[in-house]
């Protein structure tokens, strides 16, 4: 069965890792990676490496990225990615027997948009979730539609692209896929961690990352000043930054946090740590503090609080974990003291349901000779 898999950021390939390596793994499927995005921008560290250097071959590099991030930059990205793959799936759409797509990238709605004049055989990783403080609430239920098969992460998510749908076929609940990664990845020691980064996760350290709001795009450069005063407040931890996604003013957020951080011995910015680095600091982190999905989502199987941030992942399923705050100074301030009123306890995770992957593996065995496999 010849299976491609669309990947447009570090983000989505952590995520698709656990059943990438099943499919590779596996005879029974001819894997086919298909780059695009900021996978192939050197600006965002060119994470097609990443893929190469886990041992993946990337058969197709689609390029359509843009430098800037205003509104109509971004609106233009996504009509000259429709254009690319309007051409791409023009040229392969023979190659494949399902084509699966996750989550809700803008750069990802245009790759699948284009698609469906062609009548691609569209998976759907992570449909029916919601984030009202993005505009990729948006993108995620358009390719829902575009899609004929959903692989959801809860109950709640299923009875959603039912509604979206209008049908309940082809609709998977198994659980949140990049949770095989804490099984499946060799985490690294923080001996191995301060080697590879030169930082020191024996100290009480805070992963972080803030993506800006792309629905109140004008308040993200006060977001960020909140948030920088507030981390300087916190003089007794060790702060990690990851770098935010190439969203609308994502670049308001990078300038701020590179030249004000330029000199720390304290705050560490890295453009990407990949899965295993990332999943190692936020084992011995002491907390995470943000607004990106992954402490929504995995944050609670490592038993970790989260303080999230704003309105970006409002409307999101979240765990007794997380702590939802406003982006003032004061109120992180606060919610790091709660925090630290805490006592260490088990946590459980909305998201998850043993082995994913092979759930998924399963299922789309099931899919040859479906009506909607491409001949």
């Amino acid at each position: 069965m010849r299976i491609a898999i669309l990947t447009s950021s570090r983000a989505d390939y952590g995520i698709y890792l656990p059943l990438i390596k099943k499919l590779k793994a596996d005879p029974f499927f001819e894997l086919s990676i298909i780059a695009f995005g900021t996978h192939l921008s050197p600006f965002h560290g060119e994470t097609i490496k990443q893929i190469q250097n886990d041992g993946f071959e990337v058969k197709y590099k689609v390029e359509s990225m843009l430098l800037t991030d205003s509104p109509e930059a971004v609106a233009t990205a996504v009509g000259l990615t429709m254009i690319k793959f309007a051409d791409f799936w023009q040229k392969y759409k023979s190659e494949f027997d399902l084509v699966f797509c996750l989550g809700d990238r803008y750069e990802m709605f245009a790759a699948v948009t284009a698609g469906i004049p062609f009548q691609i055989p569209f998976a759907h990783i992570h449909g029916g979730e919601t984030t009202l403080g993005a505009i990729d609430n948006v993108f995620r239920h358009a390719i829902t539609l575009a899609s004929s098969y959903h692989f959801v992460a809860t109950t709640t998510f299923a009875a959603r692209v039912e509604q979206l749908t209008g049908s309940s076929e082809n609709i998977y609940h198994v659980g949140a896929l990049s949770l095989d990664n804490i099984t499946t990845l060799n985490l690294l020691s923080i001996e191995e961690f301060k080697v590879k980064w030169g930082i020191d996760l024996s100290k009480q350290t805070i992963l972080t990352t803030f993506h800006p709001e792309t629905v109140a795009i004008a308040e993200n450069e006060n977001y960020i000043n909140e948030i920088i005063a507030a981390l300087d407040n916190l003089t007794t931890y060790q702060v990690l930054i990851t770098m935010p996604n190439a969203d609308t003013a994502g670049s308001i957020i990078r300038t701020a946090l590179t030249e004000h951080y330029k000199n720390s011995e304290r705050v560490f910015l890295v453009e990407n740590l990949g899965s295993q680095s990332y999943f190692t600091a936020m084992k011995y982190a002491k907390f995470l503090l943000g607004n990106t999905s992954s402490g929504i989502i995995e944050a609670a199987s490592f038993h970790k609080f989260v303080i999230n941030l704003g309105n970006r992942q409002e409307g999101r399923l979240a765990g007794e974990n997380v702590i939802q705050t406003k982006i003032k100074t004061a109120e992180i301030t606060k919610a790091v003291q709660l925090i630290e009123s805490k006592e260490n306890t088990t946590i459980e995770n909305i998201y998850y349901k043993s082995g994913a992957a092979d759930q998924m593996i399963k299922i789309i065995k099931s899919f040859t000779g479906s009506r909607n496999k491409l001949e």
